[in-house]
């Protein structure tokens, strides 16, 4: 597999402190870290979506946000490449403040769906796309790095209890602590490694994740009998979130939820 995570792929050097591309890679990724931007250009086929899946959620694992993927200069060179945005745009949807939106020359009408790229919403200039952007303002997004100790999920806990004060959730601050709670946990206990929290909310939900380095993935058997100890973290993320799971991203995961106010009365009820 071509991606930008292989450790023995020798890589090209990127203008401005930008992601690598690897060497021999027709398609050429350029992230420009002052900004939401990511640069496509080359040729855009099978061999390189693994590369351009893994350059995007990088992004936006280390950026709170949305990003741009700017394909002004990219040539699609066969029809399966072209779902690769989509799919980025789709594993992301339930992210805390996370979205993709394109610049392409090629659409009609800014903020369009794309239909070369599978419905992604485009501009076709990238001021337009920016522009986009900046109408919807990310002053909502609490974000912060933990070591892998167990002070960690008192500190989730604690900017939890921050954001749904501000954003006017007090029903969803215990649901949200339980929950975030045990997605720390799993990082300190399994992943072992640093680990980023992110929360923002989204219409009348909370979005949460935690981001940790480690390629291990959690498991999840449904219902556990009352005589087992421990393993209950994922039951009880699946009880308290409307909808949750995992993504894959380079050097490591995202675990992320969604919960809803109409739901916690039943569930704390």
């Amino acid at each position: 597999m071509t991606g930008i995570d292989r450790p023995d792929t020798p890589y090209l050097g990127v203008p401005s402190g930008g992601a690598a591309t690897p060497a021999g890679t027709r398609c050429r990724v350029e992230v420009d870290d002052s900004s939401a931007v990511v640069r496509l250009s080359g040729v855009l086929d099978p061999a390189a979506t693994d590369t351009v899946r893994d350059a995007l959620l990088a992004r936006l694992c280390d950026r709170p946000g949305p990003i741009v993927a700017d394909v002004t200069g990219l040539r699609v060179d066969e029809p399966p490449g072209r779902g690769v945005f989509a799919q980025v745009r789709r594993e992301v949807a339930d992210w805390p403040a996370a979205d993709l939106l394109l610049c392409d020359p090629a659409v009609s009408a800014p903020g369009t769906a794309d239909t070369t790229f599978a419905g992604v919403p485009a501009w076709p200039t990238l001021d337009g796309a920016l522009a986009a952007l900046a109408a919807t303002p990310l002053a909502a997004v609490l974000t912060v790095d933990l070591p892998p100790t167990v002070e960690a999920a008192r500190q989730a806990r604690d900017l939890v209890a921050t954001g749904c004060r501000n954003w006017g959730m007090p029903t969803l601050t215990e649901p949200a602590q339980i929950a975030v709670t045990e997605m720390v946990n799993n990082v300190v206990v399994h992943a072992r490694t640093v680990m980023n929290v992110r929360l923002a909310p989204y219409d009348n939900t909370l979005q949460l994740s935690v981001r940790d380095h480690s390629p291990r993935w959690p498991t999840f058997a449904g219902m556990s009998p009352p005589t087992r100890a421990g393993g209950r973290g994922l039951l009880l993320i699946d009880t308290m979130a409307r909808r949750w799971g995992t993504s894959v991203v380079p050097d490591g995961k995202v675990i992320w939820c969604v919960l809803h106010p109409d739901d916690e009365a039943t569930t704390l009820g």
